[in-house]
């Protein structure tokens, strides 16, 4: 599995986990919306760091 592919499922699990929406994600990671739906496609490790900052800092 490649490092887009994994950080796709890493998203939609953690919403699931904490009941949250593409929306709220992309608030507390201070991403766009519409980034994140394409992140779940092809993200930049910037844009993968940022993610994962803010999921971390969820659990």
């Amino acid at each position: 599995m490649d490092e887009s592919n994994n950080l796709s499922m890493e998203i939609i699990n953690f919403e699931k986990e904490f009941d949250l929406i593409d929306n709220q994600v992309a608030f507390g990671s201070q991403l766009s919306v519409e980034r994140v739906h394409d992140i779940k496609s092809q993200a930049t490790e910037e844009e993968a760091g940022l993610l994962r900052k803010f999921m971390d800092s969820q659990r």
